[in-house]
């Protein structure tokens, strides 16, 4: 603890914000400069507590304290080593992650905690810009060959960690480009691409394999990958998305967030000049409230969009932890992301408590409104509200309401049929063992499509963990540092 008065002397600081007029008029990421000054002061801030909560609230187990002390005191050539001891991609998280470290922070209990995340961020930027991110590849190879299918956060986590043990790993992607929902579902603004294609460059010198364009399942079989690797990790997310089965669905103009969010990423990527789905000129309602639904507010804007309107069928959230979500829990409060501050300064609005009852369409198909309806919480059935009936226009719907399972395709219904009985849990994910193998010997699980829709820290958390358990399952043994994670499903 280089300054036991830090938390005393230093308030909790991020990075200000580009102005809204500013960035709304481009798609680079809205944060502007840290100075190390600043950032030294808020590493200042850990305390170095005797039990780091933060650890706990880490599934990664991020040595937080330790890289803390090493920002605060400049070292930051052994502060990416710590960070990279439990994390191989922090320059994702410490974009995207929601912080719950920073929600079981200690010094949290009674005042801001520690801004973990931007020490993080800083850490891994001047890295990269150091020269220090080098490849890293395996002295002894071992022959064995191990297939990858997905490469979002779960699998390029299996991968890097399986390709360092000295096995030929090949990832497989459907999509025309590596990255998974890193890729095509976060917009350029919250995660500039560059961060994914230097993190590739670095594992394609260790030695891995990338093969985009490939649907397994379909133009590779699940018995074909069987008999061509010695083991195989299932990667490809939780990506069955919920629908809403109301009147009016099949009018034009009502999509999937993640049917709408990725062509905007084309369009940066140079694929299109204009994206096919655009919001330029039009009403655009985005239904659902969390972090895909603030994605969807902050394109449709940068679109150009006439007006936006946010819908959540749950209630406002409280600005304080609430007594039935403790510290060191993650807590469930109002946010305010950029793209809502965004949504605020065009006179947009975000509605909570209510429920699509119909989309209204016009003579050509489309759709031209959306009727809601104000409901009772949770706790009644979200219940509608008689009188509170209404119509707003929407020209553009994107249904942002989160996941419910792996996509039952090809892939996974060959794989149960070799499975028998088990092969899914009782909540449609693949079910997996303490090593995070299947019920298919030699066929592991790892993210989202093994544990449900939940964050990206888990999922990194859960590449690592399967890599160790595919090593073990290869060689009988593993030197992968990282342990084998519980399958219990996290707090957050």
């Amino acid at each position: 603890m280089a300054d036991p008065k830090g938390f005393l002397t230093h308030d909790r600081e991020l990075p200000a914000r580009r102005p809204v007029d500013v960035r709304i008029s481009d798609w680079r990421e809205v944060y502007q400069d840290f100075s190390q000054e600043k950032l030294t002061k808020q590493a200042a801030r850990c305390m170095d507590c005797g039990i780091p909560f933060c650890h706990n609230g880490c599934p990664l187990g991020n040595l937080i304290p330790e890289w803390n002390d090493l920002v605060y005191r400049t070292d930051w050539r052994e502060a990416i080593e710590r960070l990279h001891a439990t994390n191989n991609f922090p320059e994702f998280t410490g974009r995207l992650c929601p912080a719950p470290c920073e929600a079981a922070c200690v010094l949290g209990i009674n005042s801001d905690p520690v801004a973990i995340k931007r020490v993080e961020v800083e850490i891994i930027d001047r890295a990269f810009s150091e020269g220090w991110v080098t490849p890293q590849p395996a002295p002894v190879r071992t022959g064995r060959r191990v297939a990858v299918v997905g490469s979002g956060p779960a699998g390029l986590a299996a991968a890097q960690q399986l390709t360092r043990a000295g096995h030929d790993v090949v990832v497989f992607e459907r999509a025309d480009r590596i990255g998974g929902l890193l890729r095509y579902g976060i917009p350029e603004f919250k995660m500039e691409k560059r961060h994914i294609d230097r993190r590739l460059a670095q594992m394609r010198a260790e030695g891995t394999e990338f093969r985009t364009g490939v649907n397994v399942g379909v133009d590779v079989t699940a018995a074909q990958l069987r008999e061509q690797f010695d083991a195989v990790v299932l990667a490809g997310g939780a990506t069955q998305w919920r629908d809403l089965p109301v009147p009016g669905r099949e009018l034009k103009g009502v999509h999937q967030a993640m049917e709408y969010l990725p062509l905007s990423n084309k369009v940066q990527e140079g694929d299109f000049d204009r994206s096919p789905i655009s919001a330029e000129g039009k009403h655009v309602v985005v239904i659902g409230g969390g972090d895909t639904g603030a994605d969807c507010i902050g394109t449709a804007i940068r679109q150009g969009a006439a007006s936006v309107t946010q819908l959540e069928i749950m209630p406002t959230p409280p600005q304080t932890r609430p007594d039935n979500q403790p510290w060191p829990t993650y807590p469930m409060l109002f946010k305010v992301e950029s793209a809502h501050e965004e949504l605020a300064e065009q006179g947009g609005e975000r509605l909570y408590a209510v429920s699509t009852t119909e989309f209204v369409g016009d003579a050509d198909g489309n759709v031209r409104a959306l009727r809601l309806v104000g409901v009772e919480g949770p706790q009644a059935g979200f219940k509608p509200i008689p009188g509170t009936e209404r119509e707003i226009p929407a020209e553009l719907v994107t249904l942002s309401m989160g996941f419910v399972g792996p996509e039952k395709g090809s892939l996974l219904q060959d794989l149960a049929e070799a499975a028998g009985d088990g092969f899914y849990d009782a909540r449609g994910n693949v079910a997996r063992d303490k090593t995070y193998m299947s019920k298919v010997d030699g066929v592991f699980v790892a993210g989202d499509m093994g544990r449900g829709q939940s964050l990206i820290v888990w999922a990194i958390a859960e590449g690592r963990a399967a890599a160790s358990g595919v090593d073990r399952f290869l060689t009988g043994d593993t030197a992968l540092p990282y342990p084998i994670l519980p399958t219990a499903r996290p707090l957050v």
